[in-house]
């Protein structure tokens, strides 16, 4: 471990020399490798090398940037899986109910749906070891499901409609993570996409279903990045590139060991000349920044929701030996019109972290007058010279509060404690059969079902036995919006994430401002003034 570190200094000294540095970090670097020599020799007890290097690199990065980290071997792999779009395993959506493990979905084309795992199965053995009622963790879970792919494992099933358990024996393949949760016509001409993280296979995923809604007729988009923290810059260019016509720039990067690189829109796009509305929060930071920036900087459609995250910093990832990497800033980003939308961080990781929250204290949330950031910036768009700001995300062209209205402490807890899915996992196990009889498809379900008084007075009682008292004023408050999340949540559990947010978003301001923006012409062009 001492002939790595002192290799990786040899290195970094050795990259300051072509650059030169040498001669103003030389001390600098000394310090360095004297403090490892001394820990090395004189500490009281043994180290643990690779730990301390991996401690030291931390500190380094930690007076740099809230965005230059580094992970160490063991995290590499389950850090990238969600940008990689997969990972190897059996495929199913489970849950630990009861002590016991319950395939709340299996993942379509995936191992274990090809063999014939079902919904509301319980998974009682893996390779014969008994994993029902000990105790079991969800970590212990993957580490017993995940595995290369061609590997075997031998689940036992016990299906409540048979009498002894069923063996299954499955083949790990690659397991398919989607980015994009929701794709549905909203109206006969308005179709509605929505993004979770720009990955390897976003961009696939979202051009599938644009050119899915173009053909059922759709001439407007709302696009929903709402709580999409980011990803792969080159999606989010991508994406960018199917709403903004040939050779305008989408963003281009700088930084001072990196040469500004621009890139541009090519002539490819599909959706150029159709409206489309971008629904953002305080949650989109990073890529759905660049595609919100770019369409807001050409005029090309118009931003809902509330002031975005401010992450325009880029990363680039540098390998160690042993697997372990370091993701270090090297450049900001710009939209088209020249802004970083960088929030400040010179104030340290603390205050970055909790800058949201105090968008939330400073009333921000629900009035765009309480906005108060010094280094905002002034610019205008590239056609129609609207007024826009770099350097604390990206200003909606129109503001929306923050849904607060149905919302009550009574409701965030039982959203906070698991009771609400918990609830909904056993009346679907116990319901499973008599909602698919009655409730063939979507549509069907959709118009007549009803969350019944009796399940919410179960609800109730459930959370009752979890310590959460029952407050009738807050349950009333908040009445339509658990009935409605319980409604989309067994939809979510009978089909996909589609037909949870097409009951779900009918709750959401900023998508009913959105579906109002795109049906009145005048209001559409008279917000890109």
């Amino acid at each position: 471990m001492r002939f790595f570190c002192l290799s990786l200094l040899l290195v970094i000294n050795i990259l300051l020399t072509e650059n030169g540095f040498t001669q103003k970090n030389d001390y600098s670097l000394k310090k360095v490798n004297l403090a490892w020599k001394i820990i090395s020799n004189f500490y009281v007890d043994s180290i643990n090398g690779d730990k301390m290097a991996g401690e030291a690199i931390k500190g380094m990065l930690k007076v740099l940037d809230p965005h230059s980290v580094y992970y160490p071997a063991d995290e590499v792999k389950e850090m990238n899986e969600p940008l990689n779009g997969s990972f190897e395993g059996v495929g199913i959506q489970f849950m630990i109910y009861r002590d016991t493990l319950l395939v709340v979905q299996t993942i379509a084309g995936g191992p274990c749906e090809k063999v014939g795992v079902m919904p509301g199965d319980r998974i009682v053995k893996v390779d014969g070891e008994n994993i029902a009622g000990i105790g079991l963790k969800n970590s212990t879970v993957l580490k017993m499901l995940k595995g290369l792919k061609g590997s075997k494992v031998t689940l036992s099933i016990k299906r409540k409609s048979e009498t002894e358990l069923l063996l299954f024996n499955i083949i790990r393949d690659k397991i398919p993570i989607f980015s994009v949760d929701a794709s549905y016509m909203v109206t006969k001409k308005i179709g509605y996409i929505k993004i979770n993280r720009f990955a390897s296979t976003t961009y696939n995923e979202f051009f599938e279903n644009l050119k899915s809604l173009k053909k059922q007729n759709a001439n407007s988009l709302i696009l929903d990045l709402r709580g999409n923290g980011g990803g792969y810059m080159q999606a989010a260019i991508d994406i960018a590139d199917e709403f903004i016509s040939n050779k305008k720039m989408i963003v281009f990067t700088q930084g001072k060991s990196s040469p500004r690189q621009n890139f541009w829109a090519t002539s490819k796009g599909v959706f150029e000349n159709e409206k489309v509305v971008v629904l953002i929060d305080e949650g989109s930071a990073s890529a759905s920044e660049i595609v919100s920036g770019a369409i807001q900087d050409w005029d090309r459609g118009v931003v809902i929701g509330r002031r975005s995250f401010g992450k325009g910093l880029v990363q680039r990832s540098f390998d160690f030996p042993d697997g372990a990497l370091v993701r270090l800033t090297i450049s900001k980003y710009y939209t088209p019109s020249g802004r970083c939308i960088q929030k400040p961080y010179d104030q340290g990781l603390d205050a970055y972290r909790e800058e949201v929250i105090d968008r939330y204290k400073h009333g921000e949330m629900v009035n765009p007058d309480s906005i108060h950031i010094n280094d905002l910036i002034v610019y205008k768009t590239l056609n129609k010279g609207r007024i826009v700001y770099g350097g604390g995300g990206i200003m909606p062209d129109l503001f929306v509060p923050a849904d607060t209205l149905m919302y009550s402490n009574y409701y965030r807890e039982i959203i906070r404690t698991g009771i609400i899915n918990q609830f909904i996992t056993s009346f679907v196990d116990e319901n499973r059969e008599m909602l698919k009889l009655n409730y063939h498809d979507f549509k069907k379900f959709e118009k007549e079902f009803e969350v019944s008084d009796k399940m919410l007075l179960s609800l109730i009682e459930k959370a009752e036995q979890n310590d959460v008292s029952f407050s009738e004023n807050e349950f009333f408050t908040s009445k339509q919006l658990i009935n409605t999340q319980l409604k989309a949540l067994i939809a979510r559990s009978l089909w996909s994430t589609t037909e949870y947010y097409q009951l779900i978003n009918p709750l959401v301001n900023s998508y009913n401002e959105a579906i109002k923006v795109l049906s009145e012409p005048d209001l559409y062009f008279d917000l890109l003034k």
